[in-house]
């Protein structure tokens, strides 16, 4: 299935800081995509189309904010959208260089920085955030040399510091890993990658990293907002959607090397993460792709 999934060459040359397109369109027929460099995407008047980002499917409003980050899958479908409106479409396009590690430390990017970290698993910007962000972006497609990159860099500030940012993948999908504020938490995290397919104890993830279970309980709560059991099990399901979209595996199969007990629970917490099952997540996907 992966071999569906196409590694698009962006136009990025090696010294450009970003390009961006501003287009208005009849339907989206660009196939399931990845490349190396962050996304953001603004879609205006394509309500009901079909958000795929990473492991994530979802229907969209009639405007739409997202942010991507590096290698990440991403595509829009027309889905149940009427093809008669017009699609206006901004996208940008940036190298993960652009900022550098010791300029992103720097106190007032660090709100970037954490955009960055959190563009790996897809980011669904609010309807708030778009009316924000509107006049800016239509702005910034107008603007040429400096002052464009000016514009780009208040733009992604303004990006960092809006609320009510959605997380669209499960954290195990992300090719990479960065629990930039806790090596306990990247610690525990290796430690469930390596070992998801056994029963795991929280009792030995406390021990790993020299916590009491009540200490080590409340840390994976404040670090991801879960408990351990649910931090495992979200692990797991970032694996299996990663075999479902990836592989021809049996979902009994799936079910089993992911460390899941049964095919009954692992039904049963997959479809209240992704509101389907297994097998229709993987049908979904197969029909995602109408351009090869």
């Amino acid at each position: 299935m992966k071999d569906h999934i196409h590694r698009e060459i962006t136009p990025l040359k090696e010294n450009d800081c970003f390009l961006i397109f501003d287009r208005v369109r009849k339907g989206f027929d660009f196939p399931l995509h990845f490349h190396p460099e962050f996304e953001i995407n603004y879609i205006a008047n394509a309500k009901r189309a079909k958000r795929i980002v990473g492991d994530h499917i979802g229907e969209i409003q009639d405007k739409e904010l997202v942010m991507a980050g590096p290698n990440l899958y991403h595509g829009w479908e027309n889905g149940h959208y009427n093809p008669e409106d017009d699609i206006h479409e901004i996208t940008i396009q940036f190298p993960r260089e652009l900022f550098d590690e010791a300029l992103s430390n720097r106190n007032l990017l660090k709100p970037i920085k954490e955009l960055f970290i959190n563009a790996n698993r897809g980011i669904l910007f609010s309807q708030e955030t778009i009316k924000l962000i509107e006049p800016k972006l239509f702005e910034l497609s107008k603007k040429r040399g400096f002052d464009s990159f000016l514009e780009f860099q208040s733009l992604l500030y303004d990006l960092a510091i809006s609320r009510d940012q959605q997380l669209l993948t499960n954290v195990a999908f992300q090719r990479q890993s960065d629990f930039h504020n806790s090596e306990r938490i990247e610690t525990v995290y290796n430690y469930i990658k390596e070992n998801y397919a056994q029963k795991l104890k929280v009792e030995d993830a406390a021990q790993l990293i020299n916590m009491s279970v009540v200490s080590f309980s409340r840390l994976i709560k404040q670090r991801t907002g879960k408990s351990f059991v649910d931090f495992v099990n979200e692990i797991r399901l970032g694996i299996a959607t990663r075999s479902l979209i990836e592989t021809n595996k049996s979902i009994s199969e799936i079910c089993f090397e992911c460390g899941f007990n049964n095919i009954s629970n692992f039904n049963r917490i997959f479809r209240k993460k992704q509101d389907c099952t297994p097998s229709e997540f993987r049908t979904n996907f197969t029909g995602t792709r109408n351009v090869l």
